[in-house]
């Protein structure tokens, strides 16, 4: 027991260590991006501008919202990545008037220099926000502008975004600027939007006016007639210290029209982000949407398992190292039990995404750290209660027996009680590394890598195909870690046996 308690620790401590090592790389350009199809490519397109003049960039795909690319961006773990100016005056900066909403460039940086960032490189196009509903609804009720939509207050079912419902220029104040008494209702991922409106699932949704979408759905984009929305004219945000100039090229280079097209040949035609930025930077043609097997065994494979199998071992390593004594105590001091296992019950009842966000801000950074934080807790619940369970199920008398032979409780339990209990306390741990391996995906949300990632980026684009290229290997993972476990018991369970049986021989 001891030895397996010893081999966690090591895989935690080398984990920790390739992170470390990973962390004090060359030190390249960390270009961030938010979780769309849009702000995926312009992070590829400005990563690969800087690759192709000899800087060292790499770009960490679909950290999240406006929130947590600002807070990374702030804190160093980002160094950049591509904002609109509506949302830096609204969200970031948090100026509501409407003569700020259309502030310039110069003036915004005036207003960003205190919080140590600035903005540079406007890309060329406009991409506000605005409400869209099927063309055939919109036509029979007589809808044509947003204060058709407050006036007429018809019985609609919206389908709006997480962040569009949140957002200090979203749904709130829409609401109070055109009086819209229709209530929000649940959030839904904007890259299932269209789909739903298509459907007949929702009949109203927010979009983006460059949404590759608008092209090819039979939808009616809505007048916002009182200026509502501010522009949000395409730029690069970042840190103060980042020198822009290797970017200006790409000032001016992508008009609405470009940018339309450019989403839907990732959105629509299913081109990898990668390939559709070089296609555009001029170094390579677009090449025919790859299949399911192209997806799978893409070259990115090799580091998305490795980052999932080294969150998944570390965290459960940690969780053994910490579990296991709790077991045990609540084992020896039964009025510890009920506190001990209801506190691990709760911690495992948590929603992943809100725990994900209560450690970004309790630690101050995103990736791999409150990612791992985040699986430790949810592996501690199985691996208490079955070293618990294994212990309860050690007979009295062989522990009495024992402690008459003149073993002390600690000699008893290293040498008694746990080698019994071994099986049931292995058996938490598989658990705990089979849920794990699910559970790690969402560490993609935070910028922690992992297979997640391509299932966080099918999802924003509605595309299948990337989704199961990364299920498939994450379930793929699941069986090969229940398998791998199942043969570490055996081997346990051998070893536990051979001495009972030398004794027995010797009899």
């Amino acid at each position: 027991m001891i030895a397996l308690v010893l081999l966690f620790a090591r895989v935690a401590l080398a984990g920790g260590a390739l992170l470390l090592m990973g962390n004090l790389h060359a030190q390249s350009l960390q270009v961030g991006s938010k979780r769309f199809t849009e702000s995926y490519l312009l992070g590829e397109i400005v990563s690969q501008t800087l690759t192709a003049q000899g800087i060292a960039a790499q770009h960490r795909q679909g950290l999240g919202n406006t929130a947590i690319l600002a807070a990374a961006l702030q804190q160093g773990q980002i160094d950049l990545y591509p904002e609109y100016t509506g949302t830096i005056v609204r969200e970031l900066l948090k100026r509501t008037s409407a003569a700020d909403a259309q502030a310039p460039l110069k003036q915004i940086n005036v207003w960003l220099k205190p919080l140590g960032l600035k903005a540079a490189v406007p890309l060329g196009f406009n991409n506000s926000y605005a409400l869209a509903m099927r063309e055939a609804d919109a036509a029979r009720l007589g809808i044509a502008t947003i204060s058709d939509l407050a006036a007429k207050a018809p019985a609609l079912k919206p389908g709006l975004s997480h962040e569009f419902i949140a957002r200090a220029d979203g749904w709130p104040a829409l609401q109070r600027a055109y009086g819209i008494t229709l209530k929000p209702g649940n959030g839904l991922d904007h890259g299932l939007a269209y789909q739903a409106l298509a459907g007949g699932q929702v009949d109203l949704i927010d979009v983006y006016t460059t949404d590759a979408q608008l092209a090819r759905q039979p939808v009616r984009v809505l007048r916002d007639d009182r200026g509502f929305f501010p522009r949000y004219d395409a730029v690069l945000l970042m840190r103060a210290g980042v020198d822009e100039r290797p970017l200006q090229g790409l000032a001016g280079l992508l008009p609405a029209a470009r940018m339309i097209e450019l989403n839907a040949a990732a959105e629509l035609e299913g081109r990898p982000f990668a390939v559709v930025a070089r296609s555009f930077l001029g170094a390579g043609a677009v090449t025919a949407s790859p299949g399911l097997m192209d997806r799978l065994l893409a070259p990115d494979l090799p580091r998305l398992l490795g980052q999932h199998l080294a969150l998944v071992l570390v965290s459960v390593a940690l969780a053994v190292a910490l579990a296991v004594p709790l077991g045990i105590a609540a084992h020896r001091r039964p009025r510890l039990s009920g506190p001990v296992m209801a506190f691990a019950g709760l911690l495992q009842t948590l929603p992943s995404l809100a725990l994900l966000a209560f450690l970004i801000a309790l630690l101050g950074r995103i990736g791999f750290v409150p990612a791992l934080l985040a699986l430790f807790v949810y592996a501690l619940l199985p691996i208490v209660r079955n070293t618990h369970a294994g212990l309860q199920a050690v007979s009295p008398g062989l522990v009495q027996a024992a402690q008459a032979l003149g073993l002390t409780r600690g000699q008893t339990l290293r040498s008694i009680e746990l080698p019994l209990a071994l099986p049931t306390l292995m058996a938490g741990v598989k658990t705990a590394a089979v849920t794990n391996v699910g559970t790690a995906t969402v560490a993609a949300f935070v910028g922690a890598g992992g297979l997640g990632e391509r299932i966080v980026a099918g999802l924003a684009v509605n595309d299948s195909a990337l989704l199961l290229a990364g299920a498939l290997p994450a379930a793929a993972l699941a069986i090969v870690v229940q398998l791998a476990f199942d043969a570490l018991e055996r081997r346990v369970g051998r070893l536990h046996n051979r001495p009972q049986a030398r004794g027995s021989r010797g009899a």
